[in-house]
């Protein structure tokens, strides 16, 4: 029979432009979340490099594999030896001319569960995302897997109530969203505060509306690499929320870290059938959110 509950962990670590390093670095931390009892564990956005879309350089395409090489092949014998869950986020070469920001879900036995590819593409100074990758057109899913049915969503899906929505009406118990963002440090002292405040909060909404959980895994630290620029300071502060938005678990700005809790479906149930925003919804009211505007 299936379980009731599950152990979750997202791992937050800072990432730099050697993918040989940062694969032997995940893998190592993806280890030592499996031995603290993580069945489905998540690694930040793009793991393999520094966050290269701070500028607009044909030569970080080198960065991009093909599907089915390196990440997967090194995470599938990962998965199987450990009996565990792991979403690997990583830059997907399609064809040449067209890249995507992908996640592969590699289930207990080494086999893919899934692949997600970013719906929403930013483009933000020096997060230029819209120069390298081509918008998702797998649409929004929830993965079944051995331990549980999960949805990924990445980064700047962050933002969107109908991606959140969309996927847990598929069945999803946890939302996943590896995650790369963070501070330009010359607006830090201004406006910092009320951007990190934003980014918790539109996802503790996610859990709070759809009855979820949610765990966000981000990236630390300063990468800056272009001389004319300050940077971006990646704020770490992954979390994973319960499903009233009750945070569950919160890691710090400037540490690598794995968090862990518990996913239990009977408390979803319970709060689900408490307050039942699903059984409310009128779906025969909202055919205008397809559209751009209402004018």
């Amino acid at each position: 029979m299936p379980k009731n509950t599950y152990k979750i962990a997202v791992i937050q670590l800072n990432l730099n432009n050697t993918p040989e390093n940062n694969l032997k670095k995940c893998i190592q931390w993806v280890k030592d979340a499996a031995a603290k009892g993580a069945e489905v564990i998540s690694l930040p956005e793009l793991y393999s490099s520094h966050y290269f879309c701070q500028s607009e350089d044909v030569d970080n395409f080198a960065y991009a594999e093909p599907l089915y090489s390196t990440s997967f092949t090194a995470f599938s014998d990962l998965a199987k030896e450990l009996g565990v869950v792991i979403i690997v986020p990583f830059f997907e070469k399609r064809m040449a001319g067209v890249y995507h920001n992908s996640a592969y879900i590699i289930d207990t036995d080494g086999s893919e569960a899934g692949l997600y590819r970013k719906m929403h593409i930013p483009d933000d100074p020096h997060f230029y995302e819209k120069f390298y990758f081509t918008p998702g057109d797998i649409g929004f899913k929830s993965f079944p897997t051995k331990k549980g049915n999960i949805g990924t969503l990445i980064c700047w899906d962050q933002w969107y109530p109908e991606a959140a929505r969309l996927t847990a009406l598929q069945g999803a118990e946890v939302l996943f969203y590896p995650t790369a963002i963070g501070w330009h440090p010359q607006e830090k002292a201004e406006f910092g505060e009320n951007q990190q405040g934003a980014w918790m909060n539109v996802m503790r909404g996610h859990a709070v509306a759809n009855g979820v959980y949610v765990a966000a895994a981000n990236r630390i630290g300063l990468e800056k690499y272009l001389p004319e620029t300050n940077g971006i300071e990646f704020w770490g502060s992954s979390f994973i929320a319960g499903p009233q938005g009750e945070i569950l678990a919160q890691a710090s700005v400037d540490k690598e870290e794995i968090l862990l809790a518990d996913v239990d479906l009977k408390l979803q149930e319970n709060v689900r059938q408490n307050w039942p925003f699903l059984r409310d919804r009128r779906i025969d009211k909202y055919g205008d959110i397809t559209k751009r505007a209402i004018d």
